[in-house]
């Protein structure tokens, strides 16, 4: 849970005859992940694609320019096809040479149809004046422009224009058709010449004579009659797809799979005669792989597991005897290299006939989570996967994250109601949605759970006895109530107890990564120097020592207000070692990286960062209680408040704290109902924005920042997981 799968590194190496039917075999297993040669051996070099690569390429895209133009999606495939070269050969040219005509015509009616909605477009000014289109131009002695703007900017600008005789101006709306007589000795542009400056564009006058309403209905009927044409496309296109989309999603699957085969060699380091592949297995799969192979290729082929990854972050991945004595899974010392064969003693030298190789690349990463955790690793891959090398946080925060956020919301109705989304989640859809479904019906159910313990549902006690009492489990109070105040500050108490337990975990999983990379030493100077001060600092903060300046909450939460457990504070001594424990852990730190010391104070700000649970435990009750506040009306009867419309009516000498909605008849009612409605949505989605971020945070921050870094590598093995396509006859 905490590692990932063991991963092994393994090696096939034959001759160039059994190339194609190991690529087959192995792509057919889909256990290996390759690893990219880089060309580091001497007389090995890069392979080459197999032969019908380009074509097979050419066809692939071919397949999803078609896809393309049909807009075809998964959702359209209805059936499994075996296909293969001669159903491609067959069918694809005629289909592309078809689909391609009609998407050329669809392409040329849909431009007509621009065009003509811009003629349209630029004949409505003209509508607007009433003029037939041919009366616009064609005068000997009058110059006409057509546009929009200011008719009084207009007239006062010609009417002092030199070159302008005389003019008339026809408007209709804010455009303007003028008609003007140059003087005798005006240029051919006086008209434009003589607008400069003013607030007029010009529209171009249509080549028609017709008029405007009878040159716009002539172009709409063009329009109608193209647009026709252009359903006729869409509609044979459409009929296509429906008959060819199962065809085409398992050509361009069966293209996938043929591509990745003839590309294969592309990883590989060989010469003229041989081949050399790498790449990575889980360790427990190797038997599997080796007997699998042997049995499916006929000729000479050398496989060997040459390298079994440990769990150490310093890169030193040494290699492993074949059958080692420890189990595969086993976090014990990685052994020696094995020695050469000629009895030196030395470690094998690095060579590609399927010994010790020097392709030295990271192992993929496979996640090793129950299925019920599992879900949460979306929530540390929205950071980074880990590496290899480090701890996979997965199951913690599978831990962690459930009980803070429940903890926070505590209400059997938010926490049913977060259970079924994350339910239609996790059935509906796959991938991270899915994963993030699972999640919810986790974090509902340690809402639901926490509610049962706070006797809440929706803000409202329902039950005339608390929900826990039915089920033997103590009851919880949130701390809104005045008798209940002390339980507000208890959980600010608890809050920090959290942070501290949890910081402690993170240290702890530092200390142990810094052990097995470099030893007791550098454990202690970089990670225990930290859980020394850690927990130093705060038994001295829960001793009595300087106990006056400290909060009085803090040994009065465990003492009776609210619980009952005993515990008034550690003693003098305990707080005088805790101080030591800190001094001690402080020089350890600086000891270890002085530059890191000056952030000492982190003992105090990364655990009093985890009060946000009580704050947003405080705040999302507040919310909810002022929702039922406004809708029930609440009296308070001396030290507790009842919801004046769930009761049977309001004590003599009450004091009213708001009328409500509800008790003001039908029109109260249905408004009651509108904010009950619209302000319990409200918290609803506050509790993802508060106590989910809030819980994200302090696991990505506080938590992770102790011991995780993140950046590994997916294990992708070579392969392909058919959907469209079969094998079968």
């Amino acid at each position: 849970m905490l590692r990932p799968e063991r991963m092994s590194k393994v090696s096939v190496a034959g001759s160039k005859r059994v190339l194609e039917p190991t690529i087959e075999a192995v792509h057919e297993l889909r256990l290996l992940h390759l690893s990219e040669y880089d060309e580091s051996w001497e007389d090995f070099e890069l392979g080459r694609s197999l032969e019908g690569s380009e074509d097979v390429n050419e066809k692939l895209v071919t397949v999803r320019a078609l896809e393309s133009i049909l807009n075809v999606s998964e959702e359209d495939a209805d059936e499994e096809i075996l296909i293969d070269d001669e159903m491609l050969a067959a069918e694809l040219a005629s289909l592309q040479e078809t689909v391609n005509e009609l998407d050329d015509r669809r392409s040329e009616l849909r431009s007509k149809l621009r065009e003509l909605d811009e003629e349209i477009e630029a004949v409505e000014p003209f509508a607007d004046l009433g003029i037939d289109l041919d009366l616009l131009g064609g005068y000997d002695s009058l110059v006409v422009s057509v546009g929009e703007g200011n008719r009084e900017a207009i007239e006062s600008t010609l009417a002092e224009s030199e070159g302008i005789d005389t003019f008339e101006i026809m408007s209709g709306g804010r455009t303007h058709a003028i008609f003007a007589k140059p003087t005798a000795d005006a240029g051919d542009e006086v008209l434009a010449d003589s607008l400069v400056g003013v607030e007029f564009a010009t529209v171009p006058v249509p080549e028609a004579e017709a008029s405007p309403a009878d040159y716009v209905a002539e172009l709409e009927e063009r329009k109608a009659s193209v647009q026709s044409d252009l359903e006729a496309v869409e509609a044979e296109l459409d009929e296509i797809k429906a008959d060819q989309a199962s065809f085409l999603l398992s050509a361009e699957e069966y293209l996938s799979i043929e591509a990745q085969k003839k590309q294969a060699p592309l990883s590989f380091a060989t010469t003229d005669n041989a081949f050399v592949a790498e790449g990575w297995i889980p360790t427990g799969r190797y038997e599997e792989f080796e007997s699998t192979l042997t049995a499916a290729v006929d000729g000479p082929l050398d496989i060997d597991e040459i390298k079994r990854a440990q769990f150490k972050s310093n890169g030193d991945h040494h290699v492993e005897d074949a059958e080692p004595e420890s189990p595969a899974g086993s976090d014990s010392p990685a052994v020696e290299e094995p020695a050469a064969a000629d009895g030196s003693g030395e470690p094998e030298e690095a060579r590609a006939d399927g010994g010790v190789v020097t392709v030295d690349d990271e192992p993929p990463v496979v996640q090793d989570n129950p299925r019920g955790s599992g879900v949460f690793e979306v929530l540390v891959g929205a950071v980074a996967k880990p590496k290899y090398s480090e701890f996979d946080p997965t199951f913690l925060v599978f831990l962690t994250f459930p009980l803070m956020f429940g903890f926070m919301i505590g209400d059997v109705g938010f926490g049913l109601l977060y259970m079924a989304i994350g339910y239609y989640l996790y059935a509906n859809y796959d991938g991270g949605l899915s994963d993030i479904g699972g999640v919810a019906i986790w974090a509902g159910g340690f809402t639901a759970f926490f509610g049962i313990l706070y006797d809440e549902v929706f803000g409202l006690h329902p039950l005339s006895e608390p929900m826990s009492t039915y089920l033997g489990l103590p009851v919880l109070h949130k701390g809104l109530k005045p008798e209940y105040a002390e339980w507000a500050l208890a959980w600010f108490v608890v809050s920090v107890l959290i942070g501290v337990v949890h910081l402690n975990l993170g240290y702890i999983l530092s200390f142990i990564e810094d052990f097995e990379i470099h030893g007791f030493k550098e454990a202690l100077l970089e990670s225990g120097s930290w859980i020394l001060m850690l927990n130093g600092f705060w038994l001295f903060v829960f001793s009595d020592l300087f106990g006056g300046a400290k909060p009085e909450f803090l040994f009065t939460a465990f003492s009776g207000a609210p619980f009952p457990f005993g515990f008034e504070g550690f003693s003098l001594l305990v707080g005088q070692v805790g101080l030591v424990v800190t001094g001690v852990g402080f020089v350890l730190l600086a000891l270890g990286s002085w530059i890191e010391a000056v952030e000492f104070l982190n003992i105090l700000v990364n655990v009093l960062s985890y009060t946000r649970i009580a704050a947003v435990l405080l705040a999302k009750a507040g919310t909810a209680f002022a929702v039922n506040l406004i809708v029930f009306g609440a009296y308070n009867d001396g030290g507790n408040y009842h919801f004046i419309f769930l009761s049977d009516g309001i004590p003599e000498g009450a004091e009213v704290m708001f009328g409500g909605l509800m008790p003001g008849g039908t029109l109260g009612i249905i408004g009651g109902l509108l904010v009950l409605l619209v302000g319990h949505s409200a918290v609803l989605a506050l509790g993802v924005t508060s106590a989910g971020l809030q819980a994200v945070r302090l696991e990505y921050v506080e938590f992770f920042g102790k011991f995780y870094e993140g950046g590994g590598r997916s294990y992708l093995p070579f392969g392909y997981d058919r959907t469209y396509t079969t094998t079968d006859e």
